[in-house]
């Protein structure tokens, strides 16, 4: 079958009649919804006035809900009018630490919180998604699982919801997974994703040289750090381009560089931050070998000696062939083919929907939001103070999380 009548099939299903429209009659509520937790950013694991909007909102939707122990999470499972499989459907709900410059009437109310990365939009488009889903349970043969997540923003919350059993939460195993991440540098209403690889493994690392401090008018005396780590900023970027391929990349910045405390002494330490991200376990585990190798020479070509340790961070997100083929057909059908481009190139920064897809089959898909007027490469990005996501996309977002259960549980 072609994909033209893949898109055929699709438009003549009962299924996904009006879908679309259907997601535009709640717009109102999405909206409102998506405000209100934009007002009130929440950081972390602990998000308990989050988790109450969404508990509200969920009322009266005979959804069986459950709450996070080891996080402020929320499990709400629908069941259809017949048994059958299980999907879930993925929002992450937190913010980040970072004040809000965005100058929108609804901009958050908390210091150094806000919504950036547009979680606010993940949790309202799927609240409204299972409203449109209840509507039409009649047509579900299975069960979908709502997984409102805290601390995706480097507090891994996937994992601790797939260790109280969010992927059991439906009575029988997932089968297929979706979560969907707005982004304002894509055009507003399109759905885009990518078999395989789609977001990269994110892990930090820090280097502490040290040397032998002393006064700044004679560094003969001294051991001085700051060079040899001025040093290894240089040969930690040859070091990843000249030993990892260029098609199995690793990303390596020197995010921070932080030395003594005036300008007339020589300090003992030195110390290094940095980030790595890679697309493959493999080039994961090496470039985290070689990085303290390199260090290590450097600092002992200047008489120091160095220390290292690492964070580990998420693993890459990697999207099933098959679910990341089919939401781009959903996409094509009920939201239009200019909607559904293929994804070129898999994005180098890191999302622990990753957990969630190293256990079962789905994807990971990108919906744009661009703001009117604005062309989307000039569009303050995500995690910008001055982001801005353009609502009239919020409707395709919660079309598409409800095509890919009806789908799913046919």
């Amino acid at each position: 079958m072609t994909p033209a009548d893949h898109a055929a099939t699709l438009t003549d299903d009962p299924r996904f009649t009006g879908l679309l429209e259907a997601a535009r009659a709640l717009q109102p509520r999405t909206v409102a919804l998506r405000r209100q937790l934009h007002k009130h950013p929440e950081l972390g694991l602990r998000l308990p006035r989050s988790q109450a909007a969404v508990l509200h909102a969920l009322e009266g939707l005979g959804v069986q809900v459950t709450k996070g122990e080891q996080a402020d999470s929320v499990v709400a499972v629908l069941s259809g009018e017949r048994p059958g499989p299980t999907v879930l459907l993925r929002a992450d709900m937190d913010a980040l630490p970072m004040p809000e410059d965005s100058g929108l009437a609804f901009a958050s109310e908390e210091p150094g919180a806000m919504h950036a990365c547009g979680h606010d939009t993940h949790t309202a488009m799927l609240v409204s998604a299972a409203r449109l889903l209840h509507s039409r349970r009649d047509a579900l043969s299975g069960r979908v699982i709502f997984m409102f997540q805290p601390g995706e923003e480097g507090h891994h919350g996937a994992r601790f919801m797939i260790e109280e059993g969010v992927l059991d939460a439906g009575g029988r195993p997932v089968e297929r997974a979706l979560a969907l991440h707005i982004t304002a540098t894509a055009t507003s209403g399109v759905v885009t994703c990518r078999p395989g690889p789609i977001m990269a493994s994110a892990d930090a690392w820090t280097a502490t040289v040290t040397g032998r401090g002393g006064h700044g008018a004679m560094p003969y005396h001294a051991v001085d750090p700051v060079p040899a780590a001025a040093a290894m900023v240089g040969a930690l970027q040859t070091m990843v381009t000249r030993r990892f391929s260029v098609f199995d990349p690793a990303v390596l910045t020197v995010g921070r560089i932080t030395a003594g405390t005036t300008s007339n002494v020589i300090p003992e330490t030195a110390e290094l931050e940095g980030t790595v991200r890679t697309m493959s376990d493999t080039v994961r585990q090496q470039v985290l070998e070689e990085i303290p190798k390199v260090c290590q020479h450097i600092a002992a070509a200047h008489g120091c000696t160095t220390s290292f340790a690492v964070k580990t961070g998420y693993p890459a997100t990697r999207n099933d062939a098959e679910a990341a083929a089919r939401v781009l057909e959903l996409a094509s059908s009920v939201l239009g083919p200019r909607f559904a481009p293929l994804m070129a190139d898999p994005l180098m920064a890191a999302e622990d929907f990753s957990y969630v897809l190293q256990k079962v089959p789905g994807t990971l898909a990108f919906l744009g939001a661009c703001p009117p007027g604005v062309e989307p490469d000039k569009a303050p990005p995500n995690h910008s103070n001055r982001v801005h996501f353009d609502e009239s996309a919020f409707a395709h977002g919660v079309a598409m999380y409800a095509a890919f259960a009806l789908d799913a549980l046919r």
